[in-house]
């Protein structure tokens, strides 16, 4: 009987060791997962915006790409001495301007135009006041190697970038394997810029019928956005023409009047021509009461002042003023435009309700870095 039980016993124990190891073959050795590349980046906004500018075929949106040029935007590293980033002169809270007539770049040195707000750039195929660049990735390159900007080469920002702990992996696995790379930064900051889309504000929700507008705003729109015509008693205040459609700009250059000779040539340092001295892009209008000061130096200090400009103050004497602003009229024979002090204020009051309150609080859009 005791053989018998040590026989078992030996018997059971072979047993347990085998289903042990069998156990053991058949667990699964943990890996990590394999990397299938970045992910397509879901851009939503409103159809009646239009179709955008096409996206490069080299440089689709992704989650990837984009979260690593959000960190870029605001990366100090990009500037020549550590201290100022893309997020210094466009701040979320101004949507996406700086508060100041020009900026100052690293070196405190002043530039001589005000930033422009970054807010629905993918339908905009000629970037600056000027229209110099014809794409993100082109336009990107002026303010981080320019003298009154971040003043640093590209070459060098990508050594910096390429030497951090964080910064490599994310480049790989947004853009690709390799080092980093001065066209992989460029996509990066284009795609982030990309997605600052702005169409919340009341004005669009008055578009979709979710909101009001007040009798004031109603019919400083209607203001806005009609041509004067004394033969017929139609008042305006011609803003439409230029600041027109859903994005309350048509992306045309226009001379303004504000300089007979000016001291910026504007398009006129990008093409040459004479008729373009002094034509500046018109912006859109889109979250002005934040973009202040106005005009492409920053002259205006409020929007009482540019509608003081429009109504009173055009000089007719220069020889490239734009023919929509020249001849319009609200009264017969009117040397200027003829707003008077209750259409300003009701036009001034419809500008507000193109404030986007969700844009300038998006946690999607800021410093990632803090």
């Amino acid at each position: 009987m005791l053989i018998f039980r040590r026989f078992a016993f030996l018997g059971l124990s072979a047993m347990v060791l085998l289903v042990a190891g069998c156990s053991q073959e058949s667990s699964p050795i943990e890996t990590e997962p394999e990397y299938l590349g970045p992910k397509p980046y879901n851009l939503e906004f409103p159809g009646r915006f239009g179709a955008p500018k096409a996206i490069p075929a080299d440089n689709p949106l992704t989650e990837e790409g984009v979260q690593l040029g959000r960190m870029l935007f605001y990366e100090k590293a990009l500037s020549a001495n550590n201290t100022m980033s893309c997020g210094s002169c466009h701040k979320q809270e101004f949507a996406f301007t700086d508060g100041q007539a020009v900026s100052k770049g690293v070196d405190g040195i002043a530039g001589t135009r005000s930033a422009m707000s970054l807010a629905n750039l993918l339908w905009v195929s000629r970037f600056n006041w000027d229209g110099g660049p014809t794409s993100l990735e082109e336009q990107a390159i002026i303010p981080l190697e320019s003298p009154i900007e971040l003043h640093q080469n590209l070459s060098l920002a990508v050594t910096k970038l390429q030497g951090t702990e964080k910064y490599p992996a994310l480049f790989e696995k947004a853009l690709g394997k390799g080092p980093v790379t001065k066209e992989n930064l460029l996509k990066a900051l284009s795609q982030f810029t990309r997605t600052l889309i702005s169409s919340n504000s009341k004005f669009d929700r008055y578009q979709e019928g979710k909101e009001n507008l007040t009798v004031d705003e109603l019919l400083g729109m209607r203001l806005f956005l009609t041509h004067p015509d004394p033969n017929i008693g139609l008042r305006g205040g011609n803003c439409g023409d230029c600041h027109g459609g859903t994005l309350q700009t048509f992306h045309t250059f226009h001379n303004n009047g504000l300089d007979a000779n000016p001291i910026d040539a504007g398009r006129w340092l990008i093409t040459g021509l004479e008729s373009d001295r002094g034509k500046f892009r018109t912006p859109s209008l889109r979250n002005v009461a934040l973009t202040a000061p106005y005009m492409h130096d920053g002259r205006f200090k409020t929007l009482e002042e540019v509608l003081d400009h429009y109504n009173e103050h055009i000089d007719m004497t220069n020889p490239n003023l734009d023919p929509l602003i020249e001849e319009a009229r609200n009264e017969f024979g009117g040397a200027k435009l003829g707003l008077t002090t209750t259409e300003k204020r009701q036009i001034i009051a419809f500008l507000h309700t193109l404030t986007d309150e969700t844009f300038i609080k998006d946690p999607r859009f800021s410093d990632p870095h803090k």
